[in-house]
């Protein structure tokens, strides 16, 4: 029973593979390595090096490997780009979306996890934020998962397959082992943001707002573990596969950090001081957002390891720190070459 995971190469899918690999799962990647790594793909796992929306490439993949399970990744996640650029939040993530779905019906898939997002929420009416809160996105990109999440679920109801949405709140960390991490070149991650500060490869750290009502005036945000994130996408497979009920969970850890807080942390476990830089407020980004975690506990056996802000980000220190070393080796031998 062959798991296809789209975006595998990325930083979320990349984690998660490599978290279905070490279980012994049978995995398939298709990636259009757009923001993925073709080496975080973990050995023996093969890659499609493609477009998730290319229904025949899909369905090609899905017959030939005997695929049973998508766990569908594949997407765009930077809010103000989606701002500037919408349609193309609209392609990436809703067509591509709708194209994987029909090839998925076409090819009898009946298990489907989603990539979903907390900012789907807009600014909610109560924090904890519950899966039951309205929908009021505030940007094209909490717009384009919305849409997909109601697509999942017209496609499912029509078709008997079951599915699970995780709707993420704040992603970040790394692998604890430093093998795979975020490495895009221009992430927007805050916490990423801030080890590029720590390491030196930014001069300064931008804080959007402080004049929210909230304890220190910044934004406030519930971060949750890449790994322990992986570990929710194979607990929602087991869930599925032991016949669980369709259902849309909020993955994270149930408590908030402030953009200030988080930038101090990045400051005690590298030891470092940086600039940061007072900015005002940016359009789309939400004011507070904490994930009431209530049913995703209920529901999934999932539990998490890295709860913690300075795990998180001695994590994300390390990976970058990794980065680095290696960056400097190539520039050593491209000297010397």
């Amino acid at each position: 029973m062959t798991v296809l995971v789209t975006g595998g190469a990325g930083y979320i899918g990349s984690h998660t593979v490599l978290a279905m690999a070490e279980a012994g799962e049978s995995v398939v990647v298709v990636d259009n390595l757009s923001t993925g790594f073709s080496a975080f793909v973990p050995e023996g796992v093969p890659l499609f090096i493609g477009d998730a929306g290319d229904e025949n490439l899909v369905e090609g993949v899905i017959s030939a490997h005997d695929v049973k399970s998508i766990v569908h990744f594949a997407g765009s996640v930077v809010v103000p780009d989606s701002m500037r650029d919408p349609l193309a939040y609209y392609r990436n993530n809703t067509m591509t979306t709708r194209s994987l779905l029909n090839a998925a019906v076409k090819c009898g898939v009946n298990r489907f996890i989603f990539s979903s997002t907390a900012a789907v929420y807009g600014n909610p009416d109560q924090v904890p934020v519950p899966e039951s809160a309205p929908t009021r996105p505030l940007s094209p990109y909490g717009f384009s998962k919305l849409m997909s999440e109601i697509m999942l679920h017209d496609v499912a109801t029509a078709h008997g397959m079951s599915y699970v949405a995780l709707r993420y709140f704040n992603v970040a960390g790394a692998d604890p082992k430093a093998r795979i991490g975020l490495a895009t070149v221009g992430a927007t991650h805050l916490l990423k943001i801030a080890v590029e500060a720590a390491t030196g490869q930014r001069a300064k750290v931008d804080v959007f707002g402080t004049d929210y009502p909230t304890p220190d005036g910044s934004c406030i945000r519930d971060f949750i573990h890449v790994s322990d994130l992986a570990q929710a996408h194979r607990a929602a497979l087991s869930y599925l596969r032991d016949g669980g009920q369709s259902a849309t969970l909020n993955c994270g850890y149930g408590r908030g950090y402030s953009v200030l807080e988080t930038i101090e942390a990045v400051r005690r476990v590298s030891g470092r001081n940086f600039a940061v830089q007072y900015a005002p407020r940016r359009p789309g980004d939400i004011m507070t957002m904490i994930a009431d975690t209530t049913r995703i506990k209920s529901m999934l056996d999932w539990t998490p390891q890295y709860d913690n802000l300075e795990t998180i980000a001695r994590h994300a220190l390390a990976w970058e720190e990794k980065l680095l070393r290696e960056r400097h080796g190539e520039l050593q031998h491209a000297a010397s070459a």
